[in-house]
């Protein structure tokens, strides 16, 4: 299903698992570089099919699945899924490709990790390119403060829910394919094919546990604002973590997005002093699908 994409399958070792990469692109010497493109929730290295084309012409892109996604390893338990073992996972995975500090473009929850990985190893990073991924100081910070991101946000609570991957497969993933597509499989070109590649994805074994452990391992979850949810008091004087990137940074930002909204921008210089933000007013969250001609020639800008 994937076949139409001319890449190479390769497995790489890296902090006690391995991992599944799609590669592309000529070999590191006769490149411009290497650009590691790391997916969200609930993608696999497939979601970069209108960017890894592009960017082969000249670079070498590595697709990295994610540790629990696809066909890399899903160790157990929800300890094995934070942020800080998931950077570590593409610390070694950049270190074992042996290119020098790489490029790395990231969305979702792939930029989630991508920003704190930008502080922990920015020796390994030549720049960052994000799209539609939150700064964690700007989401801890409207979490906390903002009503409209904390409802926005509240899809985060089903996706912890110990009964999560039964509601989410039931009826061939039903409910799963309206979360990743909506209607994006007109608007962004998915075909049924695209589709099936999804489906195949999350039905690996253990798939979809090692996706959802992403978002159970993960502090500072929304407050439930459902009907009949317990009240909980707001917390008070809560400590915003001050994560700063001297990494030089493009943010690439759909508007229309109904998960993250672009108040999670405001202020982000503040962390990111050499900062770039285009937006895409039309665009939703699913960015690199829908403006994919755009979202390409900023990137290429961008590097120069």
């Amino acid at each position: 299903m994937t076949a139409q994409l001319n890449v190479a399958h390769e497995y790489f070792e890296t902090n006690g698992i391995r991992l599944h990469c799609a590669v592309q692109g000529p070999e590191s010497g006769n490149s411009r570089g290497t650009i590691v493109f790391v997916h969200g929730f609930p993608e696999f290295w497939f979601c970069w099919k209108k960017q890894i084309p592009e960017f082969a012409q000249d670079y070498r892109v590595v697709a990295p699945d994610l540790r629990g996604y696809n066909l890399s390893d899903k160790p157990e338990g929800v300890d094995a899924y934070t942020v800080k073992e998931i950077a570590a996972d593409l610390a070694g995975l950049i270190d074992t490709l042996g290119d020098g500090p790489v490029v790395m473009v990231a969305h979702d929850w792939g930029g989630a990790v991508a920003w704190p990985f930008a502080a922990w190893y920015p020796e390994k990073l030549h720049k960052l390119v994000i799209l539609n991924a939150p700064h964690p100081s700007m989401f801890a910070r409207e979490i906390v403060n903002n009503r409209a991101q904390q409802e926005a946000s509240q899809y985060v609570n089903l996706l912890r829910n110990p009964k999560a991957e039964t509601i989410l497969s039931r009826d061939d993933f039903a409910l799963m394919k309206q979360f990743a597509f909506g209607s994006m499989l007109d608007s962004a070109g998915l075909t049924a094919a695209d589709k099936n590649a999804y489906v195949e994805a999350w039905s690996q074994p253990g798939a979809l546990t090692g996706s959802l452990n992403y978002y159970r391992a993960m502090p500072g979850a929304p407050p439930d604002l459902r009907d009949g949810a317990p009240e909980v008091e707001p917390p008070k004087d809560v400590k915003i973590p001050a994560v700063h990137i001297s990494v030089p940074t493009l943010v690439i930002w759909g508007e229309q997005d109904t998960a993250l909204l672009p108040s999670l921008l405001d202020g982000l210089d503040e962390y990111v002093p050499d900062l770039r933000i285009h937006r895409i007013p039309d665009a939703t969250h699913w960015v690199q699908h829908e403006a994919a001609d755009e979202v390409n020639r900023t990137i290429r800008e961008y590097l120069g």
